[in-house]
């Protein structure tokens, strides 16, 4: 038997430093859109203007949609667009509600979102007035129906005129919960205007950064611990990606500038094992019209529509930028509200499968082998299994060592990896990510306090970080066992109508 315990230290040592090296590129992404962060915000009053960008013939026209579907307080997010710092001719805010809900509003609301909205609306002085406009969505459909709905010819026509010109219209879309920094449109076009700081490098998309903490006053501390929880996974992984994969390809096109042949070659090699998917978040994220307009619009064959248009622009060679001012939403303050979310989530990852399947059976390239290879083994099949397949393979790691006592270099790699791990796990969830999240709070569009002033409230934070990934764990196994029942499974609305009731 002695082939199968070196076969088993063998795996579990991997597994263990594989884990200690994703937490270490964890630490060193927060670290790095940290630093973007303050960056940008130490530069932000050097932006142009609103008369100067008002006189500008190329500064973009935003057209931003929020699609709202049972939305009690929809108001704090168009007050929040509406007072955003650009020329109000070039911003139009459109709402996109339900028919469905104009027709029966649900009980707890006082009125349907939509007429919220037409009250809202009439409560603005005139010249706001005509930056917000309401559509209503005949039928059935999620977030991506209503998205798409807003960009028919009629209803772009109807809200932005006739002739218009889709190079110089951005498409943004905010959640019914979002609270945008008011300078988000001045970063966007100063860098359009600009081409992105660099000759050549204008961008067609962008991702600001989100953090989870709009409502951090109303939560407990098991509450805030999930919300930095979830804060963090915007800033160590969806925008630090985004910045070191702009960094990835402008390196290789410098190496293809100088040795064309030796980029030739190794470019298989490196969009297979280098680059990595394009996150998007579905908030706080900006595209061109007419790049929209040539992959379909907004993708509605998953769940979620955020990550396959990350996986779409990225299989057409269209990088995203990060932008670095912040954006505030809520977090779902139930411990079943979360699990809906993140269920919702995994739901839209399963059916990602079949989206970069198809993607890559048309258009085959080594990048899009890549990103349904990690994405099947990283999320399908890491996600519900990762909370019990860690621990288990740290402490047989851990046993496996002192059977192989009498090899030093096995033994002490049996040691040192799970304990590693353990450590990072620590160190990274529940004492650099407080940390740091707190550092880039003081950017944020509204104060934010989410600081631990108790002795339970740093002791819970630090040792029971893992909480959030463990209801992200119950979330996905409601979907695989709901899909195992009855081949199903319909993803819900979180939990904010009830609770603002």
């Amino acid at each position: 038997m002695d082939w199968l315990w070196a076969a088993l230290f063998v795996v579990s040592s991997f597994f263990n430093g594989r884990a200690a090296f994703k937490l270490l590129l964890d630490w060193k992404g927060m670290l790095t859109t940290c630093r973007f962060v303050e960056d940008a915000y130490e530069q932000v009053e050097t932006l142009p203007d609103e008369a100067a960008l008002a006189r500008d013939s190329r500064a973009p026209v935003f057209l931003h949609l929020v699609p709202a579907y049972q939305e009690p307080a929809i108001g704090a997010t168009l007050r929040a667009l509406l007072g955003s710092r650009y020329p109000d001719s070039k911003l139009h805010v459109v709402v996109i509600t339900k028919e469905e809900e104009d027709q029966a509003p649900h009980p707890s609301m006082e009125a349907s979102t939509a007429e919220l909205v037409r009250r809202f609306r009439l409560e603005l002085p005139p010249w706001q007035q005509k930056m917000l406009s309401l559509l209503v969505m005949p039928g059935r459909g999620r977030k991506a129906h209503q998205l798409n709905w807003a960009l028919r010819p009629d209803n772009l026509a109807a809200v932005l005129g006739d002739g218009v010109d889709a190079s110089r219209i951005w498409v943004g879309v905010s959640d019914a919960d979002s609270i945008p920094d008011r300078n988000t449109y001045r970063w966007i076009a100063a860098d359009v205007l600009t081409g992105g700081g660099r000759a050549g490098d204008a961008s067609r998309a962008y991702q600001g950064v989100t953090l989870s903490l709009a409502n951090a006053h109303r939560l407990g501390t098991r509450g805030r611990v999930c919300a930095v929880q979830q804060s963090s996974i915007f800033t160590r992984v969806s925008i630090a990606r985004l910045i070191n994969e702009r960094r990835r390809v402008a390196w290789f096109a410098r190496l293809e500038a100088r040795a064309p042949r030796l980029a030739r070659l190794t470019r298989p090699v490196f969009e297979f094992c280098f680059r990595r998917s394009q996150i998007c978040l579905g908030h706080h994220e900006f595209v061109r019209l007419d790049t929209l307009q040539s992959i379909g619009l907004f993708p509605v064959s998953g769940a979620t529509e955020d990550s396959t248009l990350g996986y779409a622009l990225g299989a057409r060679g269209i990088l995203i930028r990060a932008l670095p001012l912040l954006e505030l939403v809520d977090i779902p303050e139930t411990t079943e509200g979360m699990i809906r979310q993140n269920a919702r989530w995994y739901k839209g990852v399963l059916d990602d499968v079949r989206f970069l399947w198809e993607t890559w059976r048309t258009r085959r390239s080594a990048f899009n082998l890549a990103q349904l290879c990690r994405h099947v083994g990283n999320k399908a099949v890491e996600w519900p299994v990762a909370a019990a397949l860690y621990p288990v393979l740290g402490f047989l790691a851990w046993h496996l060592a002192y059977r192989f006592a009498s090899r030093p270099v096995w033994f002490a790699l049996g040691v040192l990896l799970p304990t590693l791990s353990l450590g990072l796990t620590v160190w990274v969830g529940g004492i650099a990510t407080q940390s740091l999240i707190e550092r880039l709070t003081r950017y944020c569009p509204r104060p934010v306090t989410i600081a631990r002033t108790t002795l339970g409230a740093k002791l819970w934070g630090t040792f029971r970080c893992q909480t959030y990934w463990l209801l992200a764990t119950r979330a996905a196994w409601r979907v695989l066992w709901a899909l195992g029942r009855t081949g199903r499974y319909e993803p819900a609305k979180t939990d904010r109508v009830v609770r603002r009731a």
